[in-house]
């Protein structure tokens, strides 16, 4: 009664494809029993998979001078800089910590307009400088503020504010470590130093297959390196290229998804610096379903999938809609189809 019978690619598995040979589907009887057999079971089915990850403070970026000079302080490696506070000093004039998303690009002064004026008067309101409204204009009362900040810095009350004598990041950073030292002559584009944000926070590198498994606030499971688990909540998602050395002169690229993970309890990361975590992601979850063996999957002729039912010593060919697949097992659904039912498996 079976018209054909072809081993096919079918979702993560593998499937038979058959035809009904004329007869409505659910009605094909086989003549012979199937090679083997299993049962149709009612569970929770998850999509997970863990990888590694790197505890630590998250991405590291760079900072580099934005002009020429001698460098004469730097902030201490392992240090948190604070909103308002020095990250070094060129010929004795400090450099200073500001919040925002837009680098200093241009100098601030009276009468200049702009999403980066707003940027900075938000931050000098946050030091507790006022006189001033916070909106894209630098007025006189903006300048007067400034020779007040200015001033207490130590530096020329100018007024105006230089691209070079502040630098912005998305928040408080920590001193990764040092790419210059105290007494180097630095021109454009040397780099200073590195840093990172101040929380602890785990970094998996996805490879892009995975994307399913990167969802911003989404929950994960970690795995300390002494066994205890704590969990974590995935803070952001990035698209980003990685390259390696290939053939001499060559490099390769390769596109990954770094994934962010804020831990819920940073108190049990004590004792842990820099250290590998397995990380628990759970791309989809659905509870108390019909599953069956990827492998118990017919692709039929007619198109969709069916599953081969064994009643009473014959088989009968049933239609049935699939859902997640995970853990080598799929989702069914279909009339006919009930928990504890037996299926043939194909060879």
């Amino acid at each position: 009664m079976v018209a054909a019978v072809v081993v096919v690619a079918a979702g993560a598995g593998a499937a038979a494809t058959v035809g009904f040979g004329g007869r409505d589907p659910g009605t094909a009887v086989a003549s012979t029993q199937p090679p083997a057999t299993a049962q149709v079971t009612r569970q929770t089915l998850i999509d997970a998979e863990s990888v590694d990850g790197e505890l630590g403070y998250g991405t590291t970026r760079t900072v580099g001078a934005r002009g020429n000079g001698t460098i004469t302080w730097l902030a201490p490696t392992g240090g948190t800089v604070k909103r308002g506070s020095a990250l070094y000093a060129v010929d004795d004039a400090k450099v200073v910590l500001l919040h925002g998303a837009l680098p200093a690009y241009r100098t601030l002064t009276s009468g200049v307009e702009g999403a980066d004026v707003r940027q900075f008067e938000q931050n000098l309101a946050a030091l507790g400088y006022d006189g001033f409204t916070v909106d894209d204009s630098y007025t006189g009362g903006t300048a007067e503020a400034v020779r007040d900040w200015q001033d207490d810095l130590g530096l020329d009350d100018t007024g105006r504010v230089e691209p070079g004598s502040i630098v912005y990041a998305a928040g408080d950073v920590r001193v990764d470590g040092h790419e210059a030292a105290v007494g180097d002559l630095v021109q454009p584009g040397k780099a200073l130093f590195t840093y990172t944000g101040t929380s602890r926070l785990v970094t998996v590198d996805l490879d892009v297959d995975d994307q399913r498994l990167a969802k911003k606030d989404a929950r994960v499971g970690l795995t300390l390196p002494d066994g205890k688990r704590v969990d974590g909540t995935i803070s952001r998602t990035e698209t980003v290229i990685e390259t390696s050395s290939g053939a001499p002169g060559e490099s390769e690229a390769e596109t990954k998804i770094e994934v962010t993970v804020a831990v819920a309890d940073p108190a049990a990361l004590a004792g842990f610096d820099q250290a590998t975590v397995k990380v628990a992601f759970t791309a989809a979850e659905r509870p108390e379903v019909l599953t069956v063996p990827v492998a118990a999957l017919l692709a039929l002729a007619e198109g969709g999938y069916g599953v081969q039912l064994v009643e009473s010593g014959r088989t009968r060919i049933i239609a049935v809609e699939t859902g997640l697949f995970a853990s080598g097992r799929v989702e069914v659904s279909g009339d006919g189809l009930t928990e504890g039912a037996t299926i043939g498996v194909p060879s």
